[in-house]
Parts: C-alpha cells; structure tokens; sequence
C-alpha cells in the first residue's frame, strides 16, 4: 500500500466519489426567492467495493486524521487501534503505533506489536518495537527474547538500553539477566553491545572482578573503543584500585584523542583524585578543540577558582557572561572571587548581576547586603532590595527579614528594629516578619516582646511547630514557666516527631521539671541526629542530673575538641562543677 498520507488522500477521495453516486442528485428549476429546490431520485447506484476495507472503516480512518488535526490525539489514537484490529493492515497498524507512542500508550504498543509481529514474522522492526516496550514496562526477560529476535532476523539491537534500565534492580532478577546476556554471548558472538551490557549487569550487581575479567575478554576479541576503556576504567575505580582506573584512562585518551566523552570523565576523574592541574590541562585542549564549548570553559573556571588562580578564573567568566553562557552563575562567583580579595565595590557589583528566578539570585542577594551593612551603607543595601521587590510582595517580605538578619548580626540593632516595625505597619500579621521581630528581641534580651509575638504567631497558626518550640524552649531556658513550656514543646513535637531541635527542647524540658531519665532518651535522641555544641551541653548537664558524671564530661570534651571556644559547654562545665 501507499505510505498514510497518500493513503488518506485516496480514501478521501474515494469516500466522497462514494457520496455522489450513491445520494439522490439535486436538480433546482426557476422558482421564487425562499422556495425549496425540487429533489429528483434517480435510480440508486450500485454499492461500491473498497479493496480489504468496508466503506465504515474508511470513514473512521479519515475522522481519526482530521481528530488529529484538531489536536485530540488521544481520540485519534483510539479510533486507530480499534481500525488496526479490525482491518490487521500493515500501513493503519503503524499509524495506529505512531499515535500510541505520541499518547504513551504502552498497553496498545504492546497489543499492536504483537499483531504486528503476528502478521510478518520475518520482519525485525515489531519485534524491536515489542523489546522496548517491555523495557520500558520493566519486563526485562521479555524484552532480549524479543532483543535476540531483532538479531535472528538480521537487524540492528544496541543492548546498552537494557543497562542503562538495571541500575535499580534486585540482585537476583539481575542474575537471571546476566545469565540470559551470556547465553546471547554465545549465540551472536559478533555482537559488541552485549557483551559490553554483560559487563556493565556484572558491574551493577557488583561482581566487579567477573566483569573485568569480561572486559578483557572484550578488548582481546573486538576493536578498542572509548566506551570500553571508560567502563573499565569505571570498574577498577569500583575495586579501589584508582592507580590503575588512572593508567586505563591516561591510554585511552592519547589513544583517542579527539574523544570529548573520554577526556571529559579523565579530567572528572582527576578532580576526584586532586589532581586539579593535570584536570586543568585536559579541560584546557578540549576547550582548545571546540572554542564553543562553553560547559568545559565553565569547568576551567571552576578549578582556577579552587587553585585560586583569580586572574585567569575571572578571565573565563567574563568570557561566559558576553557569551550568556553561565552567566548568571559567573556572576555569583565572580563576586565570591572579589571577595576573597577584599574588593568589596566588585564583589557587590557582581553579586547584583545575578538575575531572579535563577539558582544563586537569594544567595547573591544576601552576600551583597551583608557586604553593604559591613561596611556601613546601610541606606544602599535598603535602597537597593527595595527597587529589587518592587511590585512583589512575598520577594518584599523576603528582603525584609533577610536585611533585619544582617542588621541584627551586625549590631545596628535600631535600624532593624525600624525596619521590621515599618514592614509589619505595611504588612500586618505577617508570620515571617513577626518571626524576624521575635529574633530582634531576643537579641535584645527582651521575653516580653518576644512572648508577646509568638503567641500572636500561635493564635493565627496554631500548628506552627517553629513558633510553639520557640517559645516552650524560651520559657524553659528563661523562666521557671516548665509546666507551660513543656504543654507547648509536646505540641510541637508531635507536628514535626523528627525536628533535632524540637526534641533537644523537649529534652530540655522535661530535665527541668524532673523527669531525668525521659529527658535523656530525648537528648541522646537530639544529639545523634544533631551533634552541636549546644545540644551536647544540654545532654552533659542531663547525664550530670543522673548522677553520671564520667559520662558528661566525656560528652563535653568530645565537643571541646570539634569547638574549642564553645561558651555553652564552657559555661555549663564550671557551673555544674562549682555546684558540686
């Protein structure tokens, strides 16, 4: 038959040729403007036959062509299958094929696959189409009897699609595939892709000395190719034997010179290894080989960057940004390079290049504000975030508890507390600035104020876990309120059962009203999720409650040594042990 294009043309035609035989012609006489044409029937015309296809399926295959035009594919793709069962055509089955894999269909690709199949047997192409479904459905023995029919047939199979799908499996369904592959090993031992696929089943089930084995076996019996050197390269580097993963890629790539894939993941391979110059070096002839390729210009950038060699990293960016290549993340360390060097008009210049919507836009944001505020211009780093949110609430409310942060931490204590009064004047009731305000009177040693805006965070939220264990925490630590701070902590707790810092709370709680023995199940809890100096001050002081004094004092010289100048485990040691 005529390809489906051509084929919809005729059946067109055909069905319309159909129409003028078969409907009463239309004569009309002169009459008067309104009145009806005369019919007149002629005799009626004898049925027409359509070859293997009734008049019925004809007109279903053009209405499916014209759904489609109209966009409702998902119809046509129906009306197809149903049109590939009933006519079994060769031509509608592959129409039908092409609309299933438009709709994902895998169930029709599958049932029009076997009919397909069915109806030329010594065709590769159905039983290609059958092996990829399977593997897409996760029916991995059906899909190589179906890969291994492709080959008996003398077509083409790349059996590398079968790995690349395997990664995830259990150790024993892999055994019954690697047993297959070496079975078709032996049957089409011509065949590169399997046993390359043999090797990598092997690798994944990590059989890692059968599978270099296999690779030797490989290289004695096909030509050598870059694949093969980075697969066992890949499988030594599994062994730990990264001395010779080396020696295999160095080879490969003076063999190969020219391929980009191989001296890609030879220069990624001595990243790995530390060895940023030679990196640098293979990273340098490829960009030599394609000027354009802006992905390992990009890379270059990166190690001159960790090498510190600024000049030449800086070089690189600005090259990417007149590119638009990775500009925006070039921007961002071009201000983490001016950084380093103490150029802080630089730094905050390329900080500010960052555009939104991109990864480091929050981050580059935050650097330049703080760098602003260090150095005191405060009314700039205000000026600037304002321009930048607005028309954007949310983004202005960000800014807002991100440059109250900074104040804060640099101690321009009045200017941040203006800042988030004015904020929450425009934006009353916000919970993040309130929670940014909280922040601000606790570093002004103010509970009152701090109280005052959590609960009115709790009255809004009530299942704000952040807020409850704020405040439990602050009665705990700063009041002889336990009672009330533990009601509030067990409320939070059972909001968010894994939060570190909530159990350290709970912990904390339930050590000052008594309950010693409970309180240390949740602080060992705290402290192996989260080994801060802070947590295993409270643990200390918990073990020291029980009477285990060995015990927190090891906790607490084991924290020493990670933060030396920890004042908490400080603070509690002398307290502790003047008390005793």
């Amino acid at each position: 038959m005529k390809n489906i294009n051509n084929l919809v043309i005729s059946l067109a035609c055909i069905s319309l040729a159909g129409c003028a035989a078969s409907v009463p012609a239309i004569q009309t006489t002169e009459t008067p403007a309104r009145a009806m044409p005369t019919l007149v029937l002629e005799e009626p015309a004898p049925e027409i036959e359509y070859g293997s296809f009734t008049e019925d399926q004809l007109y279903e295959a053009i209405v499916s062509e014209l759904s489609a035009q109209r966009g409702q594919v998902a119809e046509a793709g129906d009306s197809y299958f149903d049109l590939a069962m009933s006519t079994r055509d060769i031509t509608i089955i592959q129409r039908a094929i092409q609309f299933a894999s438009v709709n994902s269909d895998i169930n029709a690709l599958l049932q029009l696959g076997m009919l397909w199949a069915q109806l030329e047997p010594t065709n590769p192409q159905p039983q290609l189409l059958l092996s990829i479904q399977f593997l897409e459905s996760g029916a991995f023995e059906q899909a190589i009897s179906h890969m291994s029919r492709v080959l008996e047939l003398g077509g083409d199979m790349d059996f590398a699609v079968l790995s690349s799908r395997t990664g995830r499996l259990n150790p024993q369904l892999r055994s019954v595939l690697i047993e297959n592959l070496r079975r078709l090993k032996g049957e089409f031992n011509n065949q590169t892709s399997i046993h390359l696929t043999l090797v990598q089943l092997l690798a994944q089930n990590g059989d890692f000395e059968e599978a270099l084995t296999e690779v030797e076996q490989l290289k004695d019996n096909t030509d050598l190719t870059p694949n093969i050197v980075m697969l066992q390269s890949q499988i030594l580097q599994n062994m730990e034997r990264p001395a010779q993963s080396m020696r295999v890629m160095r080879s490969g790539v003076a063999r190969f010179k020219t391929d980009k894939a191989l001296r890609l993941n030879y220069a990624r391979l001595l990243i790995q290894n530390e060895e940023y110059d030679q990196a640098q070096e293979q990273f340098q002839i490829l960009v030599e080989q394609n000027p354009q390729d802006w992905e390992t210009l990009y890379s270059i950038a990166l190690i001159d960057t960790q090498l510190e060699n600024f000049d030449s990293a800086i070089a690189a960016y600005i090259k990417l940004i007149d590119a638009d290549q990775r500009a925006d993340e070039s921007q961002y360390n071009l201000g983490l390079i001016y950084q380093e060097q103490d150029n802080v008009e630089k730094s905050i210049e390329h900080f500010r290049q960052v555009r939104i919507g991109t990864n480091n836009f929050l981050s580059a944001q935050q650097q330049a504000t703080r760098l602003s505020i260090q150095s005191g211009r405060l009314g700039d780093a205000h000026d600037w975030l304002s321009q930048l949110s607005r028309g954007q609430p949310r983004l202005e409310v960000l800014f807002t508890t991100i440059e109250s942060s900074l104040l804060i931490q640099e101690e321009y204590f009045d200017a941040a507390e203006q800042l988030l009064d004015t904020a929450l004047n425009k934006f009353p009731n916000e919970m993040d600035l309130l929670f940014a305000r909280v922040l601000y009177f606790d570093s002004q040693s103010d509970p009152q104020g701090s109280e005052r805006d959590l609960m009115q965070i709790i009255r809004m939220q009530p299942e704000d876990s952040r807020a409850l264990n704020h405040l439990g925490y602050m009665l705990a630590d700063q009041t002889t309120r336990y009672e009330e701070a533990l009601e509030l902590i067990e409320r939070a707790i059972a909001i968010s059962p894994d939060e570190p810092s909530i159990i350290d709370s709970l912990g904390w709680a339930l050590y000052k009203v008594g309950r010693y023995e409970e309180a240390l199940v949740q602080m060992r809890r705290a402290f192996a999720a989260f080994p801060d100096d802070e947590v295993a001050s409270h643990l200390g002081e918990v073990l020291w409650a029980l009477g285990r004094f060995d015990e927190a004092m090891g906790v607490w010289q084991d924290a020493l040594e990670t933060d030396p100048e920890s004042p908490l485990i400080a603070e509690a040691m002398e307290r502790l042990q003047v008390a005793e």
